[in-house]
């Protein structure tokens, strides 16, 4: 799954491929919220490690868990 996280006065966004599902997402997002954690921890595919301030966080944008299709569709 594809996330994108917006940050506040930030021009770039963090745009990367995870494992987990939508759902583990919105939970582990909303309860950092919640409990006014002072930072998000995300994992992508390929091991590395990105942790964003929640103070910062101006959006969270999921993707969709559909494969990439190999081929052409009739």
């Amino acid at each position: 799954m594809e996330i994108r996280i917006g940050i506040v006065n930030t021009g770039r966004e963090l745009n990367f491929e995870t494992s987990s599902s939508p759902d583990e997402v919105r939970s582990q997002v909303a309860s950092a919220l919640e409990q006014s954690a002072t930072h998000l921890s995300f994992s992508d595919v390929k091991g590395s490690a990105y942790i964003v301030p929640t103070a910062n966080l101006a959006y969270i944008e999921l993707g969709t868990e559909e494969s990439r299709r190999v081929g052409f569709v009739a």
